[in-house]
């Protein structure tokens, strides 16, 4: 049998068929699909590339769109509608005591090294509470001292001051700011550097032994 007998005895549907068919199969698949693959599923004659102007034409100011991803397609949310798929969910966070502790010396003191912090507190600072203060670009990394080893400083950010709505470092909050937010709970602050108080705090003159008796 030669190829044009066998394309006679098979003949392609309706074109309005062939649309129906090619939304089904981008509908049923979970990720993009080629037009190769769409092809294989459809019956012998299907003009897949045809079916896809006409279907994509039939989408246009729909809530979802036939889009080309790569050389695949797919149908996708319009983009005027995606923050219906948007879902925003807020979460407090409370510092544990030792980022509490690290995040004021930082601020009172910057620029201040990991070791001048340690020297601080007391006790070493682990690379888990940087890291987390950080992440939370409530500190970011200074310029390194001009010393041996040249280590490298800390500074609080304009985040860390926009959080608290303060205009600068100057204008820190107590631990009355801190509960509000819910970074710090009802435990004593430690030491004068988070004193509850409304009174302006200038520690640049205080000696460092006695921030965190």
């Amino acid at each position: 049998m030669t190829k044009e007998q066998n394309d006679t005895l098979f003949e392609a549907p309706p074109m309005a068929e062939q649309e129906r068919m090619v939304e089904a199969i981008l509908f049923a698949s979970a990720e993009p699909i080629s037009k190769r693959a769409i092809a294989d599923r459809l019956p012998h004659g299907c003009d897949v590339s045809e079916a896809l102007v006409h279907l994509r034409k039939r989408y246009e100011g729909r809530g979802v769109k036939l889009v080309k991803v790569d050389d695949a397609w797919a149908f996708r949310t319009s983009p005027d509608l995606g923050f219906l798929m948007q879902k925003e969910r807020y979460e407090t966070r409370k510092l544990s005591r030792a980022a509490i502790e690290t995040l004021a010396i930082i601020a009172y003191h910057q620029p201040v090294t990991r070791a001048e912090i340690e020297e601080i507190r007391g006790v070493s600072v682990s690379r888990g509470t940087i890291d987390l203060l950080l992440e939370l670009e409530w500190i970011k990394l200074g310029r390194r001292r001009m010393t041996p080893g040249r280590p490298v400083t800390f500074v609080v950010t304009q985040v860390f001051l926009d959080h608290f709505g303060l205009e600068s470092e100057r204008d820190l909050p107590g631990v009355k700011e801190l509960r509000d937010s819910g970074l710090l709970d009802n435990r004593p602050a430690p030491g004068a550097l988070l004193e509850d108080t409304e009174a302006e705090v200038d520690l640049e003159n205080e000696d460092q032994d006695d921030m965190f008796e």
